[in-house]
């Protein structure tokens, strides 16, 4: 893997495009672009792979690793494609599925439908057993039961199982053996424990999370197979590491077991980009702002680290993983990046609703048949056109040329579903679709920043993805942002992002305990255990002491409550453990609270610290042509303003003196519009710099 002439090669799958990057000898980069294949993604994977080797003359075998994040895991839920799957739980713990939280995510929401379980009810069975809240066994395991509920569940043709009994969590045994029987009585049956996947109390967040990892068992299997068998078909032998949604690596044979680890594989990859850039740069709070074809997200990035949660609820529309929203989707109870998401990307379609108002997302057009202008069949407006009309991006072809546009059909689509219904003139009728756009993917930054009590008058904005800087000036003048940083590869840059992480384990263990009846050698003692595990998990990956590090969490809460809150911590101080958790429950809810607190879970996420792991500060790109070359173009700013004719210049036309906009940067990989009111310019490592006047 570190030796010379050996290259390493990230692939992120997006709506519209799928994203390659090729990290060579001495950090030099090149990148790619391929349209996705949404019925079959790896085919797209493979053909974008062997088209990058083959242009720069690589031999496949000298591909060491594929980093991969990816959105199979999301779209088999949101598509409803996973295994038929059953549910084998304790009795009278059948229904723990609907009961869920007893919450609705808007109490004043009267159209609000609740999401339909994974597992009906009919394939939801009982067995007698039963494990007390201390682990004790008060009734044991009936394997008649057992092999009973298999038999029924093979007969209705079920493909995966979830094993989650009460309290498992305190003692597996149990669960383990159910699933044992299982295995050797139903070899075809994909069986999952709740032990092996979320080793938690709570059990409807148990449930959910272990139910959800069944469903995707099949699916998951079946695309990494197919990855693996076309990459190994062009020559690449090399082995295959999924990012994960708290932004680690995990090999291809964990993610088989455990796809529920990376249902948010997808933008993990630029987030961690975004943190290492940002300290890099010495910027280490940072709203990361992404915007591609199908959804805008937004994270905060705080003293370098993207926050963290614990738990997220997986669902259509805007997704965000506030603590105030819950209910709305499907639980899962897996470290993972704080995200907010919308429905709101480039390939987004403009409609009007019943009422008469424009509305954008979230259905999208997706890479096929894709916007308007990419005449492959749709004559719906989506973003894209909208800014293909103002002017915003090439009217002639993206990709550097791979993808032709074709402006007239962004004029048709946008004037005849929404200009002629609102009466407005075309150009009017694109500023509008901008607008409900923008609106949108502010909402989502609120969702990160305001929401959890950040100012984001404070931060800098960091945007990527392919749409990111054409809409991201106008994110910061709703927002009072002064400073947007848009970064080299900028439209590839969730790929980028995992060229920079690392192989990454997790380790938890439930602890449950006021911490003012603890010791230093009980914290001491949990540590020791947890980091044994992850350390042997890291050794299997071929990382030993050296080469590891460790981040240690704690969720912890009032005595009382029913929610936890995420802290770091070092070492074994409960002053320093007791003073963050005071300082985030203050910062997140506004108030403090006096009784006592208690330790719930510790958490570690042991590291595998690449040698050849990316470095922003010493990376180099290789050049690449853009879509266009010099030249102007007539851009609408703003609605009721003349155009203006704004140059159109490369990356590589800006430099460290600031310059005035109005202006147009085209690349190969993204487009970044800087307004009028604002000044560029490149620094150090090569990002680009717009600042806004206060």
């Amino acid at each position: 893997m570190d030796q010379m002439g050996r290259v390493r090669i990230a692939v992120d799958i997006g709506g519209t495009f799928t994203d390659i990057a090729l990290l060579a000898d001495a950090g030099l980069i090149h990148q790619s672009k391929i349209s996705s294949t949404p019925d079959d993604p790896s085919i797209a994977v493979v053909e974008g792979v062997a088209q990058l080797l083959a242009e720069l003359s690589i031999d496949p075998a000298a591909v060491a690793e594929v980093l991969h994040g990816t959105t199979v895991g999301s779209n088999t839920i949101l598509q409803r494609k996973g295994a038929r799957t059953g549910l084998i739980t304790t009795r009278g713990f059948r229904d723990v599925l609907e009961i869920g939280r007893i919450r609705m995510p808007d109490m004043f929401d009267l159209t609000w439908d609740k999401p339909a379980p994974l597992v009906p009810r009919r394939h939801r069975l009982e067995v007698t057993e039963r494990m007390a809240a201390d682990g004790s066994v008060v009734e044991p395991l009936s394997e008649a039961n057992v092999v009973a509920a298999g038999e029924a569940l093979v007969a209705q043709d079920i493909e995966a199982a979830a094993v989650v009994f009460i309290n498992s969590y305190r003692n597996p045994a149990h669960e383990l053996e159910a699933a044992a029987i299982l295995r050797a009585r139903f070899p075809k049956l994909l069986v999952t424990t709740s032990c092996a996947v979320l080793p938690e109390m709570k059990e409807y967040e148990r449930t959910s999370t272990t139910v959800v990892n069944a469903y995707l068992l099949a699916t998951m299997r079946a695309y990494l197979q197919r990855l693996q068998e076309g990459l190994r078909g062009i020559g690449v032998k090399a082995p295959i590491l999924v990012m994960t949604s708290n932004g680690g690596m995990l090999a291809a044979d964990v993610t088989c077991e455990k796809p529920v680890m990376v249902v948010a594989s997808g933008p993990a990859g630029g987030v961690i980009g975004a943190a290492r850039l940002g300290i890099a740069r010495d910027d280490r709070d940072v709203i990361v702002f992404d915007m591609g074809g199908t959804t805008a997200k937004a994270v905060i990035i705080e003293d370098g680290r993207p926050t963290m949660t614990s738990e997220y609820e997986f669902r259509d529309g805007i997704s965000t993983s506030s603590r105030f929203i819950k209910a709305g989707g499907y639980m899962l109870k897996v470290p993972a990046i704080d995200i907010a998401e919308v429905g709101a990307g480039g390939g987004s379609l403009a409609s009007i609703d019943h009422g008469g108002l424009l509305v954008v997302g979230p259905q999208s057009a997706g890479a096929v048949p894709g916007p308007a202008c990419y005449g492959l069949g749709n004559d719906r407006p989506t973003v894209t056109d909208a800014n293909v009309v103002l002017g915003f991006i090439n009217p002639n072809s993206l990709a550097g040329g791979k993808l032709a546009i074709d402006r007239s059909r962004s004029e048709a689509a946008i004037q005849n579903h929404v200009g002629k219904p609102l009466k407005l003139p075309l150009a009017d009728a694109a500023h509008g679709i901008r607008a409900v756009a923008n609106a949108a993917m502010a909402r989502a930054v609120r969702a990160v920043t305001i929401e959890r009590g950040r100012d984001p008058r404070d931060l800098t904005l960091m945007a990527f993805g392919g749409n990111g800087g054409v809409h991201a000036p106008d994110l910061a003048r709703q927002l009072g942002i002064p400073l947007v940083v848009v970064p080299p590869m900028s439209g590839v840059f969730s790929a980028i992002g995992m060229l920079a992480s690392d192989v990454e384990h997790t380790g938890l263990k439930t602890i449950g305990r006021r911490i003012d009846t603890m010791t230093v050698d009980d914290l001491r003692a949990i540590k020791r255990e947890l980091q044994n595990q992850v350390a042997a998990q890291l050794a299997g990956d071929g990382y030993h002491t050296g080469r590891t590090a460790f981040l240690w969490e704690a969720d912890l809460r009032h005595e009382g409550q029913a929610t936890e809150l995420t802290v770091p911590f070092e070492g074994e101080d409960f002053a320093q453990i007791r003073e963050r958790f005071v300082a985030e429950y203050l910062k997140t809810y506004g108030y403090q609270d006096h009784t006592p607190i208690e330790l719930m879970k510790v958490r570690v996420a042991g590291r595998g610290l690449r040698d050849n792991r990316l470095d922003f500060r010493a990376m180099k790109i290789a050049p690449r042509a853009g879509a266009s070359g010099s030249g102007t173009r007539q851009i609408s700013f703003a609605r009721g303003e003349p155009a203006l004719a704004v140059d159109i210049v490369d990356r590589a036309a800006i430099d460290d003196k600031p310059r005035p906009g109005p202006l147009i940067i085209e690349e190969f990989d993204a487009t970044i519009v800087v307004p009028p009111d604002a000044r560029v310019h490149k620094d150090a490592i090569g990002c680009i710099v717009l600042e806004f006047a206060p």
